[in-house]
């Protein structure tokens, strides 16, 4: 896959990122380790030692904080990429310059790592907090596919606990600020008895979604506009044709009676570790093919849409 450099992606959540032992992700085909060294900093080099290109995700984390090849002990600092050490040769003027592993930027905020290749570019802003609830998946399918299921349907991807997607939206797909972005008619789930087919339609999902990258950010509100849930969903393409994706979620206003008890309690998200075949082969292409046509006129367009900022 071939992917702007200057893009920031969450590879990882906050949590998944430590000291003890190192973190292989993947941007598209580049492997990337991630670390926290000795001041808790989060690094990222790419995930192959320049010697013998062995993994260093293989390796371990010094308690100098820096990252060490399993293979034959070559020591690298995680700002630099620069060698730091070799067993028995503790002299730094003696390493060779070739010997350094690919830096990559960090940027670490609201509970995400954001990794990008190019160790130079500026890193997002980002409004979100600390969101509580969390989790981690790969799916098996590409990162255009995931994205367009989460138009068509984001039932093909994600749960709601009480929530029930409809086909219907409320807004057409458009452009708000260099984002993506569209509402989705949602009801109370399961619906009503004895009629499977109502008009009513008392719960919208809105997404928020960058132009590249695919991140989004999903607002669950009531009939009265009332934000019941917020969440970051942030997909990343990885090797071998898989999606990686994080999120965090958070609950919004406290609805009463039960359908509003549904949503409290242990994780109300859940964002699905594979995708129903037979569910999707069914789905028409509807929104997504709205956003294809849109996504190449703001790429084509002359305007700074190709940022990263994030905006509450």
């Amino acid at each position: 896959m071939s992917l702007v450099t200057d893009l920031w992606w969450a590879v990882a959540r906050s949590e998944e990122v430590t000291s003890k032992k190192p973190l292989s992700v993947d941007i598209g085909d580049q492997p990337v380790v991630l670390w926290r060294d000795h001041q808790g900093i989060a690094r990222a080099l790419e995930d192959r030692c320049p010697h013998r290109r062995a993994p260093l995700s293989l390796g371990c984390i010094r308690d100098n904080g820096l990252i060490q090849c399993g293979y034959h002990g070559w020591s690298y600092d995680g700002e630099t990429g620069r060698l730091k050490e070799i067993p028995n040769m503790k002299d730094q003027q003696k390493f060779p310059p070739l010997y350094k592993a690919n830096a990559f930027g960090v940027s670490e905020q609201a509970g995400f790592v954001r990794v990008c290749l190019n160790p130079k570019a500026e890193a997002p802003l980002s409004a979100d907090p600390k969101y509580g609830y969390i989790g981690t998946v790969n799916v098996s399918c590409s990162h255009q596919e995931y994205l367009d299921a989460l138009y068509d349907d984001p039932g093909l991807i994600l749960a709601i606990r009480g929530v029930r997607f409809s086909p219907y939206i409320m807004s057409e797909l458009h452009e708000e600020g260099g984002m993506l972005v569209m509402e989705r008619s949602c009801q109370w789930h399961p619906l009503h008895w004895p009629s499977h087919f109502v008009a009513e339609f008392p719960l919208t999902l809105l997404t928020r979604t960058h132009l590249l990258t695919g991140e989004t950010r999903l607002t669950l509100r009531d009939d009265a506009f009332n934000d019941l849930l917020h969440a970051v969903l942030s997909p990343v393409p990885a090797a071998r044709g898989v999606t990686a994706v994080r999120w965090r979620a958070e609950l919004g206003v406290r609805r009463p009676g039960l359908r509003g008890a549904m949503l409290r309690g242990v994780n109300p998200l859940t964002v699905l570790s594979s995708i129903d075949g037979s569910k999707l082969r069914t789905t028409k292409p509807t929104v997504s093919l709205h956003g294809e046509d849109l996504r190449n006129a703001l790429l084509d367009a002359p305007q700074d849409t190709h940022d990263q900022t994030v905006a509450a």
